[in-house]
């Protein structure tokens, strides 16, 4: 796993991602495990997760960002969405990146999200 706290030069701001690879669903489903510890939401719903890329040799991208830069396990989420990911039957490894462009905004927390958190 590597980690990278700046967007990749000239990279689009939000990548699509491989929806139509047949891991992706189990890699939502791994992202949706990690919550960030101040927020009882996961990292999906909250719209932390960018971009999901899965290579034909199932490596797995993952392109994300925190709620705020100043966010106190800035250094650690990566680890842990990594360490969920890795794990899932077929995944040979895992790149997890940080991004802070575009800045994350509630608008991009999913329904579920907004509904457990009260904002619906």
């Amino acid at each position: 796993m590597t980690e990278q706290t700046q967007p990749m030069e000239g990279a689009p701001l939000i990548k699509p991602s491989t929806t139509e690879h047949p891991l992706f669903d189990s890699v939502i489903e791994a992202c949706r495990t990690v919550y960030d510890p101040e927020i009882p939401v996961n990292i999906y719903d909250l719209g932390l997760v960018y971009t999901i890329e899965i290579t034909d040799e199932n490596e797995v991208s993952i392109i994300m960002t925190l709620t705020a830069p100043g966010c106190p396990v800035a250094g650690e989420m990566p680890g842990w969405l990594a360490e969920a990911v890795e794990p899932l039957d077929g995944v040979k490894q895992v790149d997890v990146q940080i991004t802070w462009d575009p800045p994350w905004g509630m608008e991009m927390m999913s329904d579920e999200a907004r509904l457990e958190l009260g904002f619906m």
